[in-house]
């Protein structure tokens, strides 16, 4: 039986998903996970950056569905986060990007046009 290809994705999950790949330092974070799935204090040593950056990073991630994180117990009693890569596979065509540009909400479509310094300062001017 041929494989089914996965669903389109609408314009607001394409947009999440690029714009998480779209920095340099969530790439090196997926590269890194797709070797071996890790937990966030191991993780930020092995790519030399701190958990709190780190972690805001794998939010975004996650928030995109590129990667998966569970709580585990470990030997010591202690709750820890493990992260891995979730199974993705997008195929960018300008065919495939007019169809979710099509799908775009209001909010989206707004969102898209910003810069990331545009919409760091307005995230600070919400949270006043």
């Amino acid at each position: 039986m041929p494989e089914v290809p996965p669903p389109a994705p609408t314009g607001d999950e394409l947009l999440r998903v690029l714009s998480a790949l779209g920095n340099p330092h969530r790439m090196r974070i997926v590269a890194a996970l797709l070797e071996r799935r890790n937990y966030v204090s191991a993780l930020a040593r092995e790519i030399g950056m701190s958990r709190p950056l780190l972690h805001m990073h794998l939010q975004r991630l996650e928030a995109a569905g590129l990667v998966v994180g569970t709580l585990e117990l470990a030997e010591d009693g202690k709750t820890m986060k493990y992260f891995d890569v979730a199974p993705f596979f997008y195929e960018l065509t300008p065919g495939l990007v007019a169809r979710a540009a099509a799908t775009l909400t209001e909010a989206e479509k707004t969102q898209a046009g910003r810069t990331e310094a545009e919409k760091t300062e307005a995230e600070k001017e919400e949270a006043k």
